[in-house]
């Protein structure tokens, strides 16, 4: 029999890389799943093939349907509609272009829904809107995380609208998934476009894609023909997508079963699971409440203390305080700014999300990094992890470490005051557990739109300020000369913010800062940051958000009076 891709040689047991052209052993590449040992190209992978490599051995239970009749409007192109039905099916051995089954990954619960595109090339008709609308009801059914592999050239033009109609269901179903909040992804393999690539393909909660994986609305073809103009080689692939915000992560298909069941593993907690918090080693004093405990230091020493480029990044803690850190990618929208990182991860045996500020330690990392001032698809794909937290019932964790957001005027041109207000606004609704942890500089909106929490705790060297000393003695002083004053004067450290309460608790760093021992600074976090969920986890959703927005409103004249009036409507 030949293989289902390529061409073959002479010798049958050789298959010809789509790709590099190089001939390749069967056996071989049966071995890599169908990847190329010599460039990695990710050949198709039948609908069968894709469930027996992902699902462990013995646990699929396929879930079926019996097609209805799609031949509504009697088309006839070279062939009748039915002839080509079942023209597919003898050629497939399938009755449609998508599988369903339920299963388990790494011993994980999902319900997956397959496409093969060697049936009219993937194409959208209305049994597969059924099926994968049958498979997001199963999925809701049994509140069990939805994973759709998609492989499409678009709708099934011999079905009319009655095609075009089934991006509509199927998004509607998924829609009832987030209502549920379960998890939804996406694994976006070569080709994904048209009425696939703009329904149930897009709007899931995360959006995996094979490397070189092609998605799209129009054709690379249709486009060029549109325009008149030739397109980029990489244009539509995963690659350009992931710069463009609209992919969370590349994984090649031998990591495909970890990364998934590392989600999996998230979307399938249930917070009962956590009742018995580990509150952690941490001594009770060692989170500092008091200010008076805290000794006195020059703010100006502090602010050199804060910059240090050996202070450890978002990401350092992330693998440090944290486990299992898997990031996310993109705003959906934009871009992906690298200077805002954002992911799932453990804190002891409780999934949350962590997001940060990401800076740097080397001159090139610092200009990669944007030096920790994130664009405004920085704070956009902060917003869509908080409202993937909200979906999943997942606490939120952020490290703030920024100058301030970025000032250019590409930022403003992309509405940078738009997007920190709507992150700002999103935080004081947020119905988890919101813990903020400023580890370095805490620079103005910028830093606020992560720092909007239940509690914000912060590192004994870090800062926290409406503007720079710099900025402050440029415009009060007219010399930006005067920032040690403009420092003093701000009330920008540790000991200042805990008099006002502007933070809840300040974590003591080692000798040296945190960079002179990241181990420790990182333990003490992670206890610290167990303490205070542990407190937090006891409150409703209502609560919680009732305590974040009381919080904030503390901050002034009529935050007392207007407390009573407000605890008067929570009782209520």
């Amino acid at each position: 029999m030949a293989p289902a891709f390529g061409r073959t040689t002479h010798d049958t047991a050789w298959v010809l890389c789509t790709g590099c052209k190089s001939p390749i052993y069967h056996k071989r590449m049966a071995r890599t799943i169908q990847v190329c040992p010599e460039c990695g190209k990710h050949e198709r992978l039948t609908a069968q093939r894709r469930l027996e490599t992902l699902l462990d051995p013995g646990s699929l239970n396929r879930i079926h349907l019996r097609p209805a009749n799609e031949d509504v409007l009697g088309f006839v192109d070279t062939l009748p509609y039915p002839a080509r039905l079942a023209q597919a099916r003898e050629q497939t051995g399938l009755d449609e272009a998508v599988v369903c089954a339920g299963g388990t990954i790494h011993g994980h619960a999902v319900i997956m829904a397959v496409m093969d595109f060697r049936f009219l090339g993937g194409s959208l008709g209305a049994t597969v809107g059924d099926l994968i609308t049958l498979a997001a009801e199963t999925a809701l059914a049994e509140h069990t995380p939805l994973l759709i592999v998609t492989a499409s050239g678009g709708a099934r033009m011999q079905e009319g609208a009655i095609s075009l109609m089934q991006m509509a269901k199927t998004s509607a179903a998924l829609a009832r998934l987030d209502e549920a909040g379960i998890l939804t992804v996406s694994l976006i393999t070569d080709p994904t476009f048209g009425g696939v690539a703009a329904s149930f393909a897009t709007v899931t909660d995360v959006i995996i894609a094979e490397p070189g994986a092609r998605l799209g609305f129009a054709g690379r073809r249709v486009i060029e023909q549109t325009i008149r103009q030739k397109l980029p080689p990489e244009f539509q692939t995963a690659e350009f997508l992931r710069e463009q915000g609209f992919i969370d992560m590349i994984v090649p298909r031998q990591r495909l079963g970890n990364t998934l069941a590392d989600l999996l593993r998230v979307g399938n907690f249930r917070t009962s699971e956590a009742d018995d918090v580990q509150l952690g080693s941490l001594d009770q004093h060692q989170l500092v409440q008091d200010p008076r405990l805290l000794p006195q230091h020059d703010p100006w020493d502090t602010i050199g203390k804060a910059r240090a480029l050996d202070r450890p990044t978002t990401l350092e803690y992330a693998s440090l305080a944290f486990t299992g850190f898997q990031e996310l990618h993109g705003d959906r929208i934009s871009g992906d700014c690298a200077a805002t990182v954002a992911g799932t991860a453990w804190l002891g045996e409780r999934p949350v999300v962590v997001i940060g500020h990401q800076k740097g330690h080397t001159p090139a990392e610092l200009a990669r990094r944007n030096f920790g001032m994130s664009m405004p698809s920085g704070y956009r794909k902060a917003a869509r992890i908080m409202r993937l937290a909200a979906k999943l019932g997942l606490p939120v964790i952020t490290v703030v470490d920024t100058p301030g957001a970025h000032p250019g005027p590409r930022a403003e041109e992309q509405g940078q005051a738009v997007a920190i207000a709507e992150c700002i606004q999103l935080m004081t609704s947020l119905p988890v557990p919101v813990i903020a942890v400023i580890t370095g500089e805490g620079g103005s909106g910028g830093a606020l739109a992560l720092a909007t929490a239940n509690r914000v705790l912060m590192c004994a060297g870090g800062v926290y300020s409406v503007i720079s000393p710099e900025g402050c003695a440029a415009i009060l002083w007219h010399d930006r000369a005067a920032a040690p004053l403009a420092a003093g004067a701000l009330g920008i450290d540790a000991r200042s913010l805990l008099s006002l309460g502007v933070v809840d608790g300040v974590l003591p760093e080692p000798e040296g800062g945190t960079g002179a021992d990241p181990a420790l600074s990182a333990d003490r976090l992670r206890s610290a940051l167990m303490r205070t969920l542990a407190e937090l986890t006891s409150l409703t959703a209502r609560e919680l958000v009732h305590d974040r927005r009381q919080r904030f409103r503390r901050f002034g004249g009529l935050g007392s009076a207007a407390e009573t009036g407000t605890n008067q409507e929570i009782a209520r």
